[in-house]
Formats: C-alpha cells, structure tokens, sequence
C-alpha cells in the first residue's frame, strides 16, 4: 500500500494556464520536496484568445483539447501527476470574459450549479484530505467569471466536506503585495526596450494585488524559478515569456512581472503574527 504524504496541498484553478501564472514556483517547491500537490481545473478554457499565429485554428472543444496538453506538459515541468479536470473533461464549458454573450451558455461555468459542482472537488478534498487549499478571492483576483465561480464552488468544497468529515486546516487566497508589484514594474519599465513586448501593463492589471499588510505566506520559489518559466512557456497559445528574462505576456502583449516568490493571504486558519514562510506551517 501506497504511504500518503505527510502534506498535501489542493489548487483549484479555472484554465489551464492560472496555476502556472500564480502558482508554478509553489507548486515545484512543494512537489520537488514530497508533498502530495494536486490540482482541480474547472475548465479547459475553449474560449481563450490564441497568441501564436499558426495556432489561431484552434477554437472550441479544438482548442480545448489542445490546452489539455499544455497543460500536461506544464504539470510535467512543475513535477506535479495529480491533476483532475472538474467533473470530467469538459464538464464545464470556458465562460469567456465577463459581460459578453458567452456568459449565458447553459453549458458554462459561470452557470454551473454551485452545489453540484463544488460535489466534485468535495469528492477530491474527502480523498486526498489535503491540509492546504489554495484558490481565488471572491472577485477572482480580477473580475473573470470563471475565477469568480472557482472561487465560490472551492469556498463551498471546503465547507460541504467540513460536513462530510474532513476540514480543510488552511485556506489561502493568490495574492500580490502592492509594493512588489510597484518595484517589479519600476525594473520592467527600465527593461522594456529589450523585451518582445508593446509596452507594459500596469499594477492595477496584476490579479490580486493588495495591500503589504494582508500577506500572511511569502513563498520562496526562487530555486524553482526555471521550472514555472518552462510551465509557462509550456502553455504557449496563451501566455508568451520572454527569453532570459522574469517577464512574460498573455494575449494582449502587455509586459507583466513574472513572479518566483508567491504570496498568499490566509481566510482559514489562525492568522500569523508574522508571514509564513511555509504554507503547511502549524500543520504538517
């Protein structure tokens, strides 16, 4: 019989591409260090914008499929084997940017039935009984209807599998320290003439960004820097990096920080007096 890892940390993210964006280097460190890493994908983003020309064939189930393997290939660069698609895949359709249309397919996220979908990831949490959750906050970190809905069907797991038999110890949210984000954009202004990029995006444009003070884990990936680049790079219809350089770009060709350390504000737990540096720390 198979020993289960003394730590065992869940993401729910809702595509393909925003665990590698927001948490690549943790996931590498925790996985590289034996912990049992696992991921719930909501959706596997059919209605994404394709950024490489050759690839802009892709639409639909197409496209999804494709980012399937993407994501297999991140995961792989990551060191991560456990990865579920929620309900299936293709249970649940990519919803499309908030406000357009495609926010009204039945078939969607954004329309799921929040009980029966966050089931699925009950049914996960009640298996692996993970001692961390990681997921969005309630706006998603930025307004995207499929984050928003990872972030409300991944609350509602952690209370319906309290009911179950398992309570979920941590819950963090992603999250950016505002005077990080400032620094990081300040060293990509003075860069930006060597990158392949337009121009830079803005802090405002960083998914969550908050104030320093509601940090409460600063995780230290560095050492697991080239693996989240290669993660990134991995899912290239949706996310361009720049060569040998911590900056990459999605479909609107706008400069971001890519970022090595991760931060998270706690929302279960007893809040620290001071950031964590280990997200299983008063637990593992």
């Amino acid at each position: 019989m198979t020993e289960t890892p003394a730590r065992r940390l869940l993401l729910v993210h809702a595509h393909p591409d925003d665990e590698s964006i927001n948490n690549g280097a943790t996931m590498a460190r925790y996985a590289a260090e034996g912990a049992q890493v696992t991921l719930v994908t909501c959706t596997l983003g059919e209605r994404g914008e394709v950024i490489p020309p050759e690839l802009r064939h892709l639409t639909g189930a197409a496209l999804g499929q494709f980012r399937r393997g993407e994501l297999a290939s991140a995961m792989r660069e990551l060191g991560v084997t456990d990865v579920r698609l929620l309900g299936g895949a293709g249970r649940y359709g990519d919803s499309g940017m908030m406000g357009l249309p495609d926010n009204e397919d039945p078939a969607c996220f954004w329309q799921a039935d929040l009980d029966e979908a966050a089931g699925h990831v009950v049914q996960v949490i009640l298996e692996t009984r993970p001692q961390v959750l990681i997921t969005y906050d309630d706006n998603g970190g930025y307004g995207h209807p499929d984050h928003i809905q990872a972030h409300r069907v991944a609350m509602r797991a952690v209370e319906l599998a309290a009911e179950a038999g398992w309570s979920v110890p941590k819950v963090y949210w992603n999250r950016v320290p505002r005077s990080v984000a400032e620094d990081a954009f300040r060293r990509l202004g003075e860069e930006l003439p060597g990158l392949p990029f337009d121009k830079s995006a803005a802090v405002a444009d960083v998914p969550g960004v908050v104030d320093d003070d509601r940090i409460t884990a600063v995780i230290d990936g560095s050492a697991h820097a080239a693996a989240k680049a290669a993660a990134m790079r991995a899912h290239a219809t949706q996310i361009e990096v720049a060569p040998d350089a911590p900056y990459f770009a999605l479909s609107n060709e706008l400069a971001q920080p890519l970022f090595t350390t991760e931060y998270y504000e706690l929302v279960r737990g007893e809040r620290p007096e001071r950031p964590e540096s280990d997200l299983f720390q008063g637990v593992a």
